[in-house]
């Protein structure tokens, strides 16, 4: 229980707020909202307009789930794309991070996490199903040898169980399954790798191995 004693309640209100972010303690909630106060009416009103604007009118891609201004995100809409190419991601964070390699030019699914027991999250959560069926369109239009599903999830427990899970769903279409060249650690998030040691790790990626 917080027994700080704030001279507002709307002050309080507002460290609670902001508390709830990932990474921020009181003691930066309190910092941050004292500095929201001093900016000019305005700024603020921007601030919480565009925080407001990003929960209620983002979209996510109808194709691979990434956030998007429209129905296709930008990636998907790119004819230059490879799109017989599909990067098996886990968050849109994971595709930032790649974008930002310049050395991969296909298109990406984004599961929205990783099967992990402990944190109750199963198959029936992640977009599994939505990757299978555009893997079986994919199938239809073009021969299997011309498809490749390269899996780019973190090297720990439950992202090998989450690439093992969906290789036995897709290994029946006969097309390529690839993993990332393990330059990254065990456990290593992509989010967190450099660019280099990331992009090394696209051009470099290997035949999946179950």
């Amino acid at each position: 229980m917080n027994n700080e004693k704030y001279p507002s309640r709307l002050l309080q209100e507002a460290v609670d707020a902001i508390g709830t972010l990932p990474g921020v303690g009181r003691r930066s909630a309190l910092k941050l909202a004292l500095h929201l106060l001093r900016q000019p009416v305005e700024n603020v009103r921007h601030f919480t307009s565009s925080i407001d604007r990003l929960r209620n009118e983002v979209k996510y891609c109808s194709v691979c789930r990434m956030i998007s201004d429209g129905d296709l995100c930008g990636i998907c809409a790119d004819s230059k794309r490879d799109h017989k190419t599909i990067c098996v991601v886990e968050s849109v964070q994971d595709v930032m991070s790649i974008e930002k390699t310049r050395q991969y030019t296909g298109v990406y699914h984004v599961l929205g996490g990783i099967i992990s027991p402990i944190d109750g999250t199963g198959p029936s959560d992640l977009t599994i199903d939505e990757l299978v069926s555009r893997i079986a369109s994919l199938v239809a239009e073009f021969p299997p040898d011309e498809i490749e599903v390269i899996f780019a999830l973190s090297g720990d427990v439950e992202g090998e169980t989450t690439e093992f899970y969906i290789y036995r769903k897709i290994a029946p279409y006969g097309i390529r399954v690839s993993a990332l060249a393990r330059g990254l650690g065990f456990g290593d998030d992509i989010d967190y790798a450099d660019e280099l040691t990331l992009g090394r790790s696209i051009v470099n990626r290997q035949v999946f191995k179950p």
